[in-house]
């Protein structure tokens, strides 16, 4: 990297004094194999010929590509494996934080296709206590991809003096899987490529749904619960790509639940254990947790009250499965997990039945 623009870099964090998402050291890319070298697919059917120059608008302003990129980077949650199931290889992405089982900083999903496509170290910012702007830019991107993302109007200056960035459509952690497939197809100019992608996950469900005819229709509602803390709910509104990714499958939101919701751009919202009756007309509860967390509310002398939580219609995620990193859906992890996923909630719904 310049010299100039590495001070430019500095210059400009020091104004801004970013409190970003990730943060650390990176591995060195005179390491990587040839196939992180350029971001070029590896894929053998023709790619589309994009138009260019590109210009993608998203909430945070609008990239304009020039050229067709040949070094892909992303930052934060997933965006690489969107790239990777289109055959592409960043020659930069963030590492997971949350269900790694190891210090790689990949989820298993990940790992599978990076051996698939012949890549043996590829270039992983460790950078989960806030984004490595230097690493970033040493990469040398010619196009940054944060569909699914946090990064903030800082982060994203920052960054647009790297290379153009390609940001969430509306708010943060909005984006739906699909929402993340277009925009990132359209930032590396194989857009026909992401609409056939889409296809695929989609009827890959359509055929896995056959076997849980019980799931359509059901009311659902994704809650945190505590077993520190039994006095407050953590609930996923719509928006948020876990919550899309269940009504995909099928199921839907009691307007008990969706009533709450005030400003349509969270992705969560707060509710107190004393309010939690609008969870009554919910058939079955997904979440975070585990047995000794279901056992717990149900023995609370509120939460126990709710119908879902007192038959046992609870679908939890326990965090030592791929599963806990997967409710946040991407083509790689629908793939890796759906059977798992479909089985977990298909199990909770019998409960709720009978």
């Amino acid at each position: 990297m310049k010299k100039s623009l590495l001070l430019m870099l500095l210059s400009l964090m020091a104004i801004f004094a970013l409190t970003a998402c990730s943060d650390s050291e990176t591995e060195s890319q005179s390491d990587q194999t040839s196939a992180t070298e350029t971001a070029e697919t590896t894929d053998t059917t023709e790619e589309s010929e994009a138009t260019y120059p590109i210009t993608i608008k998203h909430a945070l302003g609008e990239a304009i590509i020039e050229k067709k990129p040949e070094r892909i980077v992303t930052i934060q949650w997933g965006n690489h494996d969107v790239a990777l199931a289109l055959g592409v290889v960043p020659v930069g992405f963030s590492a997971a934080n949350f269900g790694v089982q190891d210090d790689t900083g990949l989820l298993p999903w990940t790992k599978q296709k990076l051996e698939e496509l012949g890549v043996k170290e590829p270039n992983v910012f460790m950078d989960t206590d806030g984004l490595d702007f230097e690493a970033i830019a040493d990469a040398q991107p010619d196009v940054i991809l944060a569909a699914y993302s946090g990064i903030t109007a800082e982060d994203y200056e920052l960054l647009t003096q790297i290379a153009p960035v390609v940001a969430y459509p509306e708010a943060p952690w909005a984006t739906t899987w699909r929402e993340s497939v277009d925009l990132i197809s359209k930032g590396m100019g194989i857009e026909t490529e992401g609409e056939q992608l889409i296809d695929d996950i989609e009827n890959m469900l359509k055929e896995k749904l056959k076997e849980y005819p019980q799931i359509k229709g059901k009311k659902v509602a994704w809650v945190n619960f505590s077993v520190n803390d039994l006095s407050k709910l953590h609930i996923y509104t719509p928006i948020d790509a876990r919550v899309a990714f269940l009504e995909e499958l099928g199921l839907t939101h009691p307007e008990s639940i969706t009533s709450l919701i005030e400003d349509p751009t969270k992705y969560s919202l707060n509710l107190s254990a004393e309010n939690s009756a609008a969870l009554n007309d919910v058939d079955v509860i997904v979440g975070y947790g585990d047995d000794e967390l279901l056992a717990a509310i149900q023995a609370d002398a509120i939460l126990g009250k709710i119908p879902a939580v007192a038959n046992g219609a609870v679908a939890f995620i326990t965090a030592d499965t791929p599963l806990v990193a997967a409710g946040t859906p991407n083509p790689l992890s629908i793939a890796y997990t759906i059977d798992d996923y479909l089985a977990l909630i298909g199990s909770a719904i019998d409960k709720a039945n009978k």
